[in-house]
């Protein structure tokens, strides 16, 4: 195993705002702090912002709903971000879901790692491809995207993107990022906040246990690549070293 991952903790959830800069993007209440982040850089200066027009962004995981559905991750990065960046910032390169496939699960998460096959190379010539950044959240029961406990899925080596129809958390039909594929990352950042965090992450970072869930196994497979950025309400009662504020 590799080094273990980095985590930092904040005095509350606007200090740990400033810390995120450049970052990927997945769902939950992450596109709300990454659009706090970036827009709030640089007093609306287009020289001292972020250059969204170099940025492009894929899904970690998302639900098989169309994408003006309020359970879709790219509508939430639609309304929380994309449609909040001044013009003058430029505007992403964004690749959502093909709403075609909807109601094929399967056929849904082969399109789109066709998509990533096309953006990051052909695909007998790149084993995994080569994400800058991802940025993922951590559920109350140690999933990652679309990544749960126990679930077969996280054994699968050979496929980018993979499908799940029996998700334990609604709805159930979405795609997801396969585990190798989330540990290949350049760098990896979970961002988890609150007091209804606590019980998880002393999991992750201090039982055994907490290395067989989906947030662990990125742990491991990731190991330097990987950090937290938390609040201290959400690691309080933590053992393991943090690293406080950047």
């Amino acid at each position: 195993m590799g080094k273990p991952p980095k985590l930092y903790s904040f005095a509350s959830t606007d200090d740990l705002v400033p810390a995120l800069r450049t970052v990927g993007v997945s769902g939950g209440s992450l596109p709300k702090t990454l659009a706090k982040a970036l827009l709030a850089q640089g007093d609306g200066r287009a020289e001292d912002g972020v250059q969204f027009g170099k940025w492009h962004v894929f899904f970690a995981d998302e639900r098989c709903v169309p994408l003006d559905h309020a359970d879709s991750n790219y509508k939430l990065l639609k309304d929380e971000l994309l449609d909040k960046i001044p013009h003058d910032l430029g505007r992403p390169t964004v690749f959502p879901v093909d709403e075609t496939y909807l109601d094929d699960v399967q056929e849904m998460a082969d399109q789109y790692e066709k998509v990533l096959v096309s953006s990051f190379a052909a695909r007998d010539s790149v084993k995994l491809p080569l994400f800058d950044l991802l940025l993922l959240g951590c559920g109350p029961d140690g999933h990652t995207c679309s990544l749960f406990p126990n679930h077969p899925l996280l054994r699968e080596t050979g496929a980018w993107v993979l499908p799940i129809s029996d998700s334990p958390k609604p709805p159930a039909e979405r795609i997801t990022l396969s585990l190798p594929v989330v540990c290949h990352a350049l760098k990896i950042a979970f961002v988890a906040t609150g007091a209804g965090k606590r019980d998880i992450m002393r999991k992750i970072f201090d039982t055994e246990e907490g290395h067989t869930l989906p947030c662990g196994l990125v742990n491991d497979g990731g190991a330097d690549k990987v950090s937290w950025f938390t609040d201290n309400d959400a690691v309080h009662g933590v053992g393991f070293p943090r690293r406080g504020s950047l």
